[in-house]
C-alpha cells in the first residue's frame, strides 16, 4: 500500500508515522507513506497557499491552485483508489471504513487547514471525506495520522498476531469484553474465575455476554446500527 499525505504542516506528521506499528509496517515493506509539503507548490515569492474567501467571511482558506497541482502530479504517476479529504462534515471514521481502506492499493489524504479548502477541490477531485468526530481541530494532520494508524494495523503482517486485530472493539459491531493478565489476584482484586477455567466454550460465552452488556451500557447506538 502507498499513502500520500498532502499537508501545510508536515512536521505534525513526523512522530505519529515513524513509530510503533506504522514504522514496523514500513520496515517490512507493507506500506509506503509520503508526505507532501503544500508550500512546495505555493505561488509567488513567499509560496503562498492560502487566501481570503470570496464573500468577505473571516479567516483564510487553502487555495485551489497548489492543491490541484500536487494531486494532478500524483495521479499522473499512478492510479489512486481514493482521494480523501479530512473534513469535520465527512463520514465519521469507523472500523468498517478502516477495514475497507486497508484493502486499497494507493490513497491520497488531503489535510484541511485554516477555514478549509476551496470547495471546487471537494467537488471535482475528492472522492471521499472523512471526519474523526464532531469537533473542530486546527488542521487535518492529526486526523490523517489516525486514519493511517487505523488502516495500516489491519494490513496482513503489520501486527505479528494477526488475529489480535480481528478481535478488536467494533470488528463485530460490539465493544470488546474486559481483559486481564497476571497476577490472577492483586490487592484483593480477582480475575473472573471463568477466565482461569481453561474451558474455551465457557470463556467464549462469557466474553460474548460481556461484550454485549458493555456495548448496551456504554455505546447502545451500536446495537441499533446492527438491527
Amino acid at each position: 500500500m502507498r499513502i500520500d499525505i498532502i499537508t501545510a504542516v508536515p512536521d505534525l506528521l513526523e512522530s505519529p508515522l515513524n513509530h510503533s506499528i506504522i514504522q514496523r509496517a514500513k520496515e517490512k515493506g507493507l506500506v509506503e507513506i509520503f508526505i507532501h509539503n503544500l508550500h512546495d507548490y505555493g505561488t509567488g515569492r513567499y509560496k503562498q497557499i492560502d487566501d481570503y474567501p470570496f464573500g468577505g467571511d473571516a479567516g483564510m482558506i487553502l487555495k485551489i491552485g497548489p492543491i490541484f497541482q500536487v494531486i494532478e502530479e500524483l495521479k499522473s504517476q499512478r492510479h489512486y483508489d481514493e482521494v480523501i479529504y479530512t473534513s469535520p462534515d465527512g463520514d465519521i471514521l469507523s472500523q468498517g471504513i478502516a477495514n475497507e481502506l486497508s484493502c486499497a492499493e494507493n490513497i491520497i489524504i488531503l489535510c484541511g487547514h485554516y477555514k478549509g479548502i476551496d470547495h471546487r477541490i471537494r467537488e471535482h477531485l475528492i472522492t471521499r471525506e472523512i471526519s474523526v468526530g464532531d469537533y473542530v481541530l486546527s488542521g487535518g494532520e492529526l486526523p490523517a495520522a489516525i486514519i493511517c494508524d487505523a488502516l495500516v494495523r489491519l494490513i496482513p503482517g503489520a501486527i505479528s498476531d494477526e488475529t489480535s486485530a480481528l478481535s478488536d472493539s467494533f470488528q463485530d459491531g460490539l465493544l470488546s469484553p474486559p481483559i486481564y493478565t497476571r497476577p490472577a489476584e492483586f490487592n484483593g482484586w480477582k480475575v473472573p474465575e471463568v477466565l482461569l477455567s481453561g474451558n474455551p466454550r465457557l470463556i467464549k460465552e462469557w466474553q460474548d455476554t460481556q461484550a454485549l452488556e458493555r456495548t448496551r451500557q456504554l455505546r447502545p447506538h451500536l446495537l441499533n446500527d446492527k438491527q
